[in-house]
């Protein structure tokens, strides 16, 4: 072989080689950061005993896997020691971004500051961590609106703005280490307390305090039990027209104990109202036990965390429309609100069945 025609074989080798390296490799870029290493997110969810959180968790997988990041969802059994060994492992596992819903508000500033110290960007989801100020970004619903939607129902059903009453009316909240609480506590009674002032509402058990109506965990058992009392010690020759529980759970239980004292039988269940539309009280609004729950679409909720650490992770500041309301007590979080809407027997189809959140089969 002439010395030319090597000189030109070992040109197109070395060319073919470089184009090999080069234009040849598969292009990996993707939004969880142009690598072939995913970037790590955690999501820690407070229990899967409630529906809701289960729809949560799953939901916030999904959308981030879709987007190319490697997930760590974990459920916490409502266990607080629990929650902050898996947000432990989801810092020593090099998250870059974990996604918090709080079991209580009040329990994490240690492991969080520990996330801080680690370089990790924390979401605190649905439910604001109190005392930190680790926590870079709150995602939920308009709280203080979902109370404020529950209160107003009331008010409608039972004709209170046109001078109707009295009525013999309870109220059953959540946990007092729910700072969501104080919101939906809050917007309902701002619609509720002027006619118990006026004598329109009458709460014969004398528990009008936020402290007096906790429900422990949101344990629909508690709820039960609280309930059963205040019929037996208030309600033997007396009916109760309205309820004002703050979630689907706390709602259940109350419906328990009122069955159980012959409510829904031969007398007419009170108005009660709830919050998430889980599956179980969807059925118990078309059975006419429940007469609303507020509906807050886990889905958006999802997309727009999902936007957070999209933002967080390519070094923009990601998108929020309220910075002046939620303050943990170290600081005023960054946050973004998502609207609800009440869901009964009047709306359910269009809100749930149309929608896709559910089917029609699993009512």
């Amino acid at each position: 072989m002439s010395i030319k025609k090597i000189l030109v074989f070992c040109l197109a080798a070395m060319v073919a080689v470089v184009m090999t390296g080069c234009g040849g490799q598969k292009d990996t870029s993707s939004s969880s950061g142009g690598s072939d290493k995913q970037i790590k997110v955690g999501v820690s969810m407070p229990t899967k005993s409630l529906q809701r959180w289960n729809q949560d968790g799953s939901n916030m997988e999904a959308k981030l896997k879709e987007k190319g990041y490697d997930v760590d969802l974990q459920f916490a059994e409502n266990k607080v020691e629990m929650q902050v060994s898996q947000i432990e492992n989801m810092i020593t596992k090099g998250a870059k971004v974990i996604i918090v819903g709080a079991i209580d508000g009040g329990a994490l500033s240690s492991v969080l500051d520990e996330a801080k110290s680690a370089g990790v960007q924390v979401i605190a989801y649905d439910r604001l961590i109190m005392n930190t100020d680790a926590v870079s970004y709150y995602a939920t619903f308009d709280n203080y609106g979902v109370g404020k939607i529950q209160g107003e129902y009331i008010e409608t059903k039972l004709g209170l703005k046109e001078g109707k009453g009295p009525y013999n009316f309870e109220i059953a909240t959540g946990p007092l280490d729910d700072n969501n609480v104080v919101f939906f506590f809050k917007g309902a009674m701002d619609i509720l307390q002027p006619y118990i002032d006026q004598g329109k509402l009458v709460v014969k058990s004398g528990q009008k305090t936020r402290e007096q109506c906790a429900t422990p965990n949101w344990d629909e058992a508690k709820a039960q039990e609280r309930m059963d009392n205040i019929i037996t010690s208030h309600y033997t020759s007396d009916k109760i027209d309205a309820v004002l529980c703050s979630n689907d759970s706390v709602s259940l239980g109350v419906q328990s104990a009122l069955k159980s004292a012959g409510y829904g039988a031969g007398k007419a269940m009170p108005v009660i109202t709830g919050q998430d539309a889980n599956i179980s009280n969807v059925k118990a609004i078309l059975a006419g036990e429940q007469s609303m729950s507020v509906f807050k679409d886990t889905r958006a909720l999802a997309d727009q965390v999902v936007k957070m650490v999209e933002a967080i992770v390519n070094g923009k500041e990601p998108e929020v429309n309220d910075t002046k309301t939620y303050n943990n007590g170290k600081k005023v979080v960054p946050s973004y609100l998502l609207q609800p809407q009440f869901v009964d027997m009047s709306n359910y189809k269009k809100l749930l069945i149309e929608s896709g959140y559910y089917k029609e089969s699993d009512l």
